[in-house]
């Protein structure tokens, strides 16, 4: 080819933006992008002095403090170059245009509420993060074919209802409740900025998104332990809450003889032991926890009539899970037996596992091999909001380690070069993600 004819041909090609990106893509160079590490950890120091109390951060949901963080997220997304809006369940959306609309957006975000004296970590480091992958892409003029969707769920710490909205999965019960901030979570939607009289606007469906990635802190300490960088999850365990009533007989502490008791909190202890020594029997990662009781009458001179005792069962697997289940139901039985007491099980909460999507979390390895750093597969012994999502798009989440495994908690702490690490990965693994959805709606 002649000199003259090749730059000819070079200079077409570089006035055909919508070619070059994606031959870049097909071509990858040889240093993965990063973003800008500094900045988005200002935005969590900043966004720390936004619900801080003396007890830790309380941002709970439609709090004067979530309020104001939705502010202060809606001005980061601006600054951004993107447009934030409220969708009518009181998510905030905001779209990085792709260089073809008939694509489906990919989906990357989390939230901003928090527990009651928790910590400024879990959920911003996602929704931050999120939100620097875009203004990255939008500040290095990266055009992906696809469009690429930051979302801020609305209440995640009170059982994920941004998300089950969006799923179409909010019903008369579930807006009934009442949040940690005092508010049902039928007025809070509409504090929010949402409309609870038009919420199936804000449904997605099957295809509404390619896929949804999450980056968030771990909440625990395997990555710690085992010296990893970042974790690909490999799904969110599946949840089962039971509250188990034990009737016994309250009498006189003192007139009643030892082997004519019906004590229920002697009954609620060896239950206690019986589902530790359960979990702790069989190989696996499942794991229970008894985390509520309340005895009554409660008082030192009266044997114990009744005990009202919380348990919550977790694993990745729903089978080991319905096997505990039929293990404690038996030893509850041989207990009562034992004690002359009854055990009566209610069913507060049960949510199956949702497994990780396997090519999503092959573009999360990836990116983490190509940044040079190391990682694990690992499940998720917390609810996500990945969780809800999964059953409308394929989805995978990136762990980075929380110091010494604290999370809910004024102590948690992630460090600045782990949540930059965990952003770089996961602006890589967006890019991995459009270049091999091409063509796919």
């Amino acid at each position: 080819m002649k000199r003259r004819t090749f730059l000819g041909h070079a200079g077409a090609l570089a006035s055909m933006p919508l070619v070059m990106p994606y031959l870049s893509r097909a071509f990858p160079a040889a240093a993965p992008m990063r973003v800008n590490g500094a900045r988005l950890n200002e935005w969590l120091t900043n966004f720390d002095r936004i619900g801080r109390t003396p007890t830790g951060i309380n941002r709970v949901a439609y709090s004067e403090a979530d309020l104001a963080g939705r502010v202060f997220t809606q001005q980061l997304l601006r600054d951004a170059g993107l447009t934030p809006r409220i969708d009518t369940a009181g998510n905030i959306y905001a779209r990085l245009e792709g260089t073809d609309r008939t694509l489906a957006p990919i989906l990357i975000g989390s939230h901003i509420d928090s527990v009651t004296d928790g910590g400024n970590f879990d959920g911003p480091v996602g929704s931050f993060g999120a939100i620097e992958v875009a203004r990255t892409l939008r500040e290095t003029n990266t055009r992906l074919r696809h469009p690429v969707d930051v979302v801020i769920w609305q209440n995640e710490e009170g059982g994920t209802t941004g998300s089950k909205t969006a799923i179409g999965e909010m019903n008369d019960v579930e807006l009934a409740k009442v949040a940690r901030s005092g508010k049902t979570i039928r007025d809070g939607i509409g504090i929010i900025g949402g409309d609870v009289s038009r919420l199936a606007e804000s449904v997605k469906k099957q295809g509404d998104f390619a896929c949804y990635i999450e980056l968030h802190i771990e909440q625990g300490g395997l990555l710690e332990k085992a010296g990893k960088q970042i974790g690909v999850v490999q799904g969110i365990v599946g949840l089962r809450w039971f509250e188990v009533t034990i009737v016994g007989f309250a009498n006189h502490a003192g007139a009643t003889p030892m082997d004519q008791r019906q004590d229920a909190m002697l009954a609620a202890a060896k239950f206690t032991v019986a589902v530790n020594d359960a979990v702790r029997a069989e190989p696996g990662r499942q794991v229970a926890t008894v985390g509520r009781m309340v005895v009554s009458p409660n008082t030192t001179n009266v044997i114990p009539g009744q005990v009202v005792m919380t348990v919550d069962l977790r694993d990745l697997d729903q089978s080991k899970i319905e096997h505990f289940t039929e293990v404690f139901e038996r030893v509850a039985r041989e207990i009562g037996a034992a004690t002359k007491t009854t055990f009566t099980f209610k069913r507060l909460t049960d949510s199956r596992p949702a497994i990780s999507d396997p090519q999503v979390m092959s573009w999360i390895e990836s990116s983490a091999t190509a940044l040079g750093l190391s990682s694990q597969r690992m499940p998720s012994g917390a609810g996500h909001d990945a969780q809800e999502i999964a059953h409308i798009a394929p989805m995978a989440m990136i762990f980075i380690p929380s110091v010494g495994g604290i999370s809910h908690s004024p102590k948690e702490f992630s460090r600045a070069a782990d949540i930059t690490n965990g952003a770089d990965v996961l602006l890589n693994a967006v890019m991995a993600a459009d270049a091999s959805l091409k063509g796919r709606a």
